[in-house]
């Protein structure tokens, strides 16, 4: 059946053609003695010019002596017969024949020049978009896998890609469909190592598929191999113009992902390397200090156990206790920045009153607030309640309380105080400190970042980026701004829940509460 509809299709420009120039006699027959022959032969051009146009260069010239034929028989005297009177028109068929075939060819070759040019076009198009479409793909698999089936679908083949790792070994990273024969596999990649070893462009016979390297900027990728679907005809000029920009593409986008993702890699590793070399000279200047003040007052307690008085021993033993507060401290903060920057932080969400959370602030600083005196203004209209996690909320409030008492003179006043929205409630912490310049409150939230003017007080940098996650955590903000005259207000909103939601989680923490007893 399909043999019979193929000979058809290629007989019917013939078929159509002898009908219409049949038709065209029967026509201009009876009105052959009022036309010219001039005219007659002129309008014989006709089918000519239609089959140049949608049949093509043959029936084009079948239909040109087809008509000079017919034009002779029926036109030319003696009539119905193919000899002619008069020699001048055997010179006039000849004419005739060839002003047919180069127009037939004129008419092919602007057809021929048509299709190129609505190939091209679909070609640049194609190319646009996908180019717009992968130069958004950040992931190698997925840009990949777009690029074999707009490969595949623009070309009608199937693909595969090779790919070169570290030591420039080939792998597999896509093929467009499977290949059921592990020979055949092998095969394909040999040819594809010689092909990239090479530099080369390569094809094979059976089945027919092409070999071709990916290369960018002087830097080879891999190899691309397409079969087309079509094993016969195989892919044409203009398609293999359209592969070779296809491979261009191919490989700028996996040079531009390679190469992002090598800068991402050495991005990391200098960020890592830098937050190491922070890590260790903050944790060995700030341990060296309380630590040296600890040994010293313990070795004194030892050694000279009879020489100092009541209040003398009392005074190295708040030394000590100092100390280690200091310490633990240190250490609590880079366990809680390792925590947040792995997330393994996990929120253990309670309704915390915080005026409670205050209250345990103030008794945590107390040891060494020294003369500085903390002032809390709280609203009068009931308990302020906030759903999260009242560790982390506690401890970003003394990290908070802690920075404003390190930076403030003796004998000023720091006050936290507290208001309340429709949504959030807003707690800010206001100091009578150094200060900062303008571009640095939104600095001093970043990991290891200290002032300038802060270079003379000890410190790691930590405490208020650790504040800023624990804060994100709670879906809530934090900022610094200048407080007047002098100092930093320190502001930190945190969403305030309904008191539906309220009751409902005081009834949960009393359910497990009740559990643990």
């Amino acid at each position: 059946m399909h043999k019979w509809n193929a000979v058809w299709i290629s007989l019917r420009p013939y078929v159509s053609t002898t009908l219409l120039i049949a038709l065209m006699t029967m026509v201009l027959k009876p009105f052959g003695l009022a036309f010219d022959l001039v005219n007659i032969a002129l309008i014989y051009l006709l089918p000519v010019l239609i089959n140049a146009v949608f049949g093509g260069l043959r029936p084009a010239f079948y239909a040109a002596i087809l008509g000079v034929l017919a034009f002779d028989f029926f036109f030319v005297p003696p009539v119905l017969s193919f000899t002619v009177a008069d020699l001048r028109y055997l010179v006039s068929f000849g004419v005739y024949l060839a002003v047919a075939a180069l127009t037939a060819s004129l008419a092919a070759k602007l057809k021929q020049q048509a299709i190129y040019s609505k190939q091209r076009e679909a070609h640049t198009a194609a190319l646009y978009a996908l180019s717009k479409q992968m130069s958004a793909i950040a992931d190698i698999d997925s840009m990949l896998d777009h690029f074999s089936r707009q490969v595949s679908k623009t070309l009608n083949s199937e693909i595969a890609i090779y790919l070169a790792g570290d030591r420039n070994n080939l792998a597999l990273a896509h093929r467009s469909a499977d290949r059921s024969e592990h020979n055949q596999e092998n095969e394909e990649l040999s040819i594809a190592k010689r092909v990239f070893e090479l530099g080369e462009t390569a094809s094979l016979n059976d089945p027919p598929g092409y070999f071709i390297l990916l290369r960018a900027e002087n830097r080879k990728y891999g190899v691309m191999v397409l079969y087309p679907k079509q094993l016969r005809t195989g892919i044409t000029t203009e398609q293999k113009r359209l592969l070779e920009a296809l491979t261009g593409l191919a490989a700028s986008a996996i040079a531009r992902v390679r190469l992002a993702e090598e800068a991402r890699i050495a991005h990391l590793t200098a960020e890592s390397e830098r937050l190491r070399t922070a890590i260790l000279n903050s944790v060995s200047h700030e341990l060296r200090t309380p630590l040296a003040t600890i040994i010293g007052s313990a070795t004194g307690l030892i050694e000279g156990e009879h020489l100092f008085s009541t209040g003398d021993r009392m005074e190295l033993l708040v030394t000590i206790r100092d100390g280690a507060l200091r310490m633990n401290r240190l250490v609590t903060n880079l366990l809680s920045m390792v925590q947040l920057e792995s997330g393994m932080l996990r929120l253990r969400k309670y309704w915390c009153d915080v005026e409670d959370l205050i209250g345990v602030t103030f008794s945590q600083v107390k040891d060494y607030q020294q003369h500085r005196k903390l002032r809390a203004e709280l609203p009068d209209d009931g308990p302020i309640m906030v759903l999260g996690d009242e560790v982390l909320l506690e401890q970003m409030l003394v990290n908070v309380v802690s920075n404003a008492i390190k930076y403030s003179p003796d004998y000023s006043e720091i006050v936290l105080a507290v208001q309340t929205g429709e949504e959030d409630v807003v707690i800010s912490v206001s100091d009578q400190g150094i200060g900062l310049n303008e571009d640095e409150y939104d600095r001093i939230f970043e990991k290891f970042y200290r002032s300038a003017a802060a270079k003379q007080i000890t410190g790691t940098g930590l405490g208020l980026a650790i504040c800023k996650g624990i804060v994100e955590l709670h879906q809530g903000t934090i900022s610094a701004k200048p407080n007047e005259p002098r100092g930093t207000i320190v502001t930190i909103t945190l969403p305030l829940n309904k008191q539906d939601d309220l009751h409902a989680a005081s009834e949960e923490r009393g359910i497990k509460n009740h559990g643990h007893e």
